[in-house]
């Protein structure tokens, strides 16, 4: 080997090798596939002036990790409105998809948290902005004088 090469190869192979995604799992496949299907309800409603009998159709929150979730999904597309429109029907192919995968595929990798049906109803908005430190830092600042620490 030249002198001149080894300084190459030595770059080539102290250089990290090229980040290789993980393949999707089962979790992270039902995951992203009910994320796919609230924005989708979501979007529908948004059209509800176009379409009158999408405020008819069941409310359609997704939590996978509800053991409610199947109950919803059967619902969902037993539900007999709208059933010639486009959008509902692709939704609805969407859910089916996504039920088989939960209760099929991939049943063993699923883990359900929870029971509550309401939580399905009624979804408690998530906030998606991270807690503010100076903030948390004056409130604890207030509460102590307050306390008299």
């Amino acid at each position: 080997m030249t002198p001149r090469l080894l300084p190459l190869l030595l770059l080539l192979l102290a250089r990290p090798p090229a980040a290789q995604p993980a393949p999707p799992t089962c979790y992270s496949r039902m995951l992203a596939l009910s994320r796919e299907i609230t924005a989708d309800f979501q979007r529908l409603q948004a059209t509800e002036a176009s379409e009158p009998c999408v405020r008819y159709l069941p409310r359609l929150y997704l939590d996978i990790h509800n053991y409610c979730v199947l109950a919803k999904l059967r619902d969902f597309v037993a539900s007999p409105q709208c059933w010639r429109v486009a959008q509902v029907d692709a939704l609805k192919d969407k859910v089916r998809k996504l039920y088989t995968i939960m209760n099929s595929f991939c049943r063993r990798d699923l883990v359900f948290l929870s029971d509550d049906c309401n939580a399905l109803e009624y979804p408690i908005p998530v906030t998606t902005v991270p807690p503010d430190p100076q903030r948390q830092d004056s409130a604890a600042q207030t509460r102590d004088r307050t306390r008299g620490h």
